[in-house]
């Protein structure tokens, strides 16, 4: 059961991370240019699956944007016998997805946490509350002058990747921060559902304070770059989160 319980860490991690160097276009198997921009506001719905293919949960990732500023939400739902899982995340974004809010509750069988990060981007600097009424604490630490949650990180990912670019690596902030690096691996055909389509395949890898963990994730090629599937292996096997069709 552990296992479940680290792959969705890893999925809203990744669903989630400077700006990148140019690619080149598809004729080099690299992601493609596209001039139109992500939509201003989208929900799209996966599901969480285990290394078998049956179905271990649902998530549901939520953007939108108003008058320069971005919400995102991503949660989580999974079932499994005697042990309730669920988690939510959600920041808020503005300029060049630069971070200024970022929250997260998850609920483990018995345990609840909830913490929240405010961004100061004039002072460069951000505060790490922890809102459980057991154990509340607060923390400071200096920001880079724009930093991105892992859920503005997703988004601006996206952005980039839809202009043809690969952001380098980089700091991001779970709650703790995480630095990392993305590599393009290749165009490929990948199946969902009962077709197959073309995604640009990305290998990455996110370094924590006391962890580390890779895993591939999946885009699809239209002008959004939706996010189509993330796989996170583990010794027991890949574990997947996955776009619903």
């Amino acid at each position: 059961m552990k296992y479940a319980i680290v792959v969705l860490a890893a999925c809203s991690l990744a669903a989630a991370g400077a700006a990148g160097q140019a690619q080149k276009a598809a004729k080099d198997d690299r992601p493609a240019a596209q001039s139109q921009a992500k939509p201003e506001g989208e929900a799209l719905a996966y599901t969480l699956n285990w290394p078998s293919g049956l179905s271990l949960g649902e998530g549901r990732l939520q953007s939108s944007e108003a008058g320069g500023r971005r919400t995102s939400s991503l949660s989580l739902d999974a079932s499994l016998p005697g042990y309730a899982i669920t988690d939510s995340y959600s920041s808020v974004s503005e300029g060049d997805f630069c971070s200024t809010e970022f929250t997260k509750k998850f609920t483990h069988g018995s345990k609840t946490t909830e913490e929240k990060t405010t961004f100061d981007l004039e002072q460069r600097s951000a505060t790490r509350e922890t809102l459980n009424p057991a154990g509340a604490g607060k923390s400071q630490f200096s920001t880079p002058a724009c930093p991105r949650d892992a859920l503005t990180f997703l988004a601006f990912l996206r952005r980039e990747l839809a202009q043809g670019r690969l952001p380098q690596t980089e700091k991001i902030y779970f709650g703790a921060p995480y630095e990392i690096s993305l590599k393009f691996v290749a165009v490929e055909r990948i199946k969902m559902g009962e077709k197959t389509v073309d995604a640009d395949h990305l290998s990455a890898t996110a370094k924590g304070p006391a962890s580390s963990i890779e895993f591939e994730m999946y885009f699809a090629r239209d002008a959004a770059r939706t996010p189509l599937r993330v796989d996170v292996p583990f010794p027991l096997g890949t574990f997947s989160m996955e776009l619903a069709r």
